[in-house]
């Protein structure tokens, strides 16, 4: 059990929240502070959000793990992308905090993001 799900799940999840903090954190960071800031609000970048970015790398990871179960690579990586990732940035972007200049480097990012996932689940499951 822990080498066929715990094991497979912690890693992607380590990788996922590592690819999230660098994208969002290191490149793409003056784009998301001056964005807000146009807006009148501050970039949340508390810990607490740190946190939260940490549980929904968890849930990418173990929806990644469960359509892994049912689908074959490329299907399940791109229904938890869109779920993940096409569906947030609807949100975000209905709200009007979603800076569109970062979707040029954010989703070739976030495709090999859940690609490089989907690789680890599978890879630690065997």
């Amino acid at each position: 059990m822990l080498q066929r799900y715990f094991l497979p799940v912690g890693a992607a999840t380590v990788w996922i929240a590592l690819s999230e903090f660098l994208r969002n954190e290191v490149l793409l960071k003056t784009l998301w502070v001056e964005h807000y800031a146009s807006l009148g609000l501050t970039f949340p970048d508390a810990p607490i959000n740190g946190a939260v970015w940490g549980l929904w790398s968890l849930g990418l990871a173990i929806v990644l793990c469960a359509l892994l179960t049912r689908f074959s690579p490329v299907q399940a990586g791109a229904l938890a992308w869109g779920a993940g990732f096409g569906l947030m940035w609807i949100v975000i972007g209905n709200m009007g905090v979603l800076p569109f200049g970062i979707l040029p480097y954010a989703v070739p990012l976030s495709l090999l993001e859940v690609g490089l996932a989907v690789w680890i689940l599978r890879r630690l499951s065997r």
